[in-house]
């Protein structure tokens, strides 16, 4: 281990992506609002999507990708701009389900019907990871003050993005069992659509802070 990330540091890097994962953002939004109305199984397939796009950014810091994009003006802002528009249209889309009051709860539909919605919910887990350009610069930023000088930056990449898919998958899916339980509250029609507005409140507005905001 001492090759890849000193010993010492993994504590450390541990706790510093606990309380990253703990912090509310546009995946927190994705899990909640999935948990709440379809319950805590089916935001499984969301946090798998968040956790494979942060593999891929992991992997592409190794590999200096993710450097360059951080480093250059017009790749962030092309980032910056995809990242906006995602949010804008996964928070655009829940504020109008939450206007038309469409039903959205467990086992509505077909064997068919719910593995598609499973790919959906796994695809714009991948997406809002990989547009989202804060995690470009933060991997860019973190990983190397825990891994070893003489380790491959690759394989340290490939190793610490690894164990913050373990931090985050625990508390994801600690946090989407705990919203499952209120479940039968949630998907109260009158509630279900209130959940549909916070939600698209909350990623439209996230959506214009990485639209206007700067590194």
């Amino acid at each position: 281990m001492d090759a890849v990330a000193p010993l010492g540091a993994v504590p450390a890097f541990l706790g510093v992506v606990l309380l990253i994962a703990a912090t509310p953002g546009p995946a927190v939004a994705l899990i909640v609002r999935r948990a709440a109305l379809r319950g805590a199984a089916a935001a499984v397939p969301t946090v798998l999507g968040l956790e494979v796009g942060l593999l891929v950014w992991a992997l592409l810091a190794g590999a200096g990708v993710a450097a360059a994009v951080a480093a250059s003006e017009a790749a962030y802002l092309v980032l910056r701009v995809a990242g906006a528009v995602v949010l804008l249209w996964l928070g655009g889309r829940a504020l109008w389900r939450a206007c038309r009051g469409d039903a959205d709860a467990p086992g509505s539909g077909g064997g068919g019907e719910r593995a598609g919605a499973a790919r959906r919910a796994f695809g714009e887990g991948v997406v809002v990871q990989l547009a989202n350009p804060k995690l470009a610069v933060l991997v860019v930023a973190l990983y190397p003050q825990f891994g070893s000088a003489d380790g491959h930056p690759l394989l340290t990449a490939g190793v610490l993005g690894l164990l913050q898919v373990a931090v985050e998958s625990v508390l994801y899916l600690a946090l989407a069992a705990g919203v499952g339980r209120a479940g039968a509250w949630f998907r109260r029609p009158r509630v279900r659509r209130g959940l549909d507005a916070v939600a698209g409140t909350v990623l439209v507005g996230m959506g214009v802070r990485v639209a206007g905001t700067a590194r």
